[in-house]
């Protein structure tokens, strides 16, 4: 499917949020899926599985996640500098903002001739995060959430039992949960902390665990696994398939 691309930038209470928009060519209406990115922002291997998302049918939006810290169009290098400023911009953004950026990415959803109501999310790394985060938002219906950081350990800003894990008996979609064994960043304990609650709190999901490091879906670097990371696409966009269209 020949695919379009451009961009939107959109009002949010903590200021204008740049948005990627990568939808089918053809005329019609099409389920959509918010795409979360790394702390980097949107990197060529963001606007890549972007592109591929969309290709089979899916409006999907790349918003800046870091919008309010730094300038509209910013891009930080896969470097000891962009993780630098990257991590410190996690660590400063509460949770209760990207509620907020989710609310006002679901506003403008609803508002387009080329999107239907049905609303699903997807990340990699803070990114599957925010996609398991946005799941609670009662308009989201999926959520495909790629080696999700920081779920187990609570420690990104939020209000007083406003952190994802004790939240996650709040998501009513369906989740699908991705993870490499070899990840230094969630170890066992830590993903099994995650399985544990969702069992627990009732949630729909699946689970996968495979012999692979940290960001194994991006296409640059040493850590890129191409044949697991055909397999997780395919994952992904059969629960997309099914859930929202």
């Amino acid at each position: 499917m020949i695919i379009q691309q451009h961009s939107q930038d959109i009002e949010t209470p903590t200021g204008l949020m740049r948005t990627y928009i990568y939808r089918p060519q053809a005329a019609g209406t099409y389920p959509t899926i918010i795409f979360y990115s790394e702390i980097f922002q949107q990197t060529a291997p963001i606007a890549r599985t972007a592109a591929i998302m969309a290709g089979h049918g899916f409006v999907v939006l790349v918003p800046e996640v870091f919008h309010e810290l730094n300038p509209i169009g910013t891009v930080l290098g896969y470097d000891d500098a962009g993780k630098d400023k990257g991590n410190q911009d996690k660590w400063t953004k509460p949770l209760e903002d990207h509620d907020s950026d989710t609310q006002a990415l679901v506003d403008f959803i609803q508002k387009q001739d080329y999107c239907t109501n049905s609303i699903g999310t997807m990340g990699v790394c803070i990114g599957g995060h925010l996609a398991y985060r946005a799941a609670l938002n009662n308009s989201v219906l999926a959520a495909t959430c790629l080696y999700a950081t920081d779920i187990h350990s609570g420690d990104l800003p939020s209000g007083n039992g406003n952190d994802s894990l004790t939240r996650t008996k709040d998501i009513k979609a369906e989740l699908l949960m991705i993870w490499g064994k070899q990840d230094p960043h969630i170890p066992d304990a830590g993903r099994m902390l995650i399985h544990n609650n969702l069992l627990a709190s009732g949630n729909v999901f699946a689970w996968h665990e495979f012999n692979a490091s940290h960001a194994f879906m991006r296409d640059e670097g040493e850590r890129y696994d191409p044949q697991l990371a055909l397999r997780v696409y395919g994952m992904a966009v059969e629960l997309f398939n099914r859930t929202l269209k």
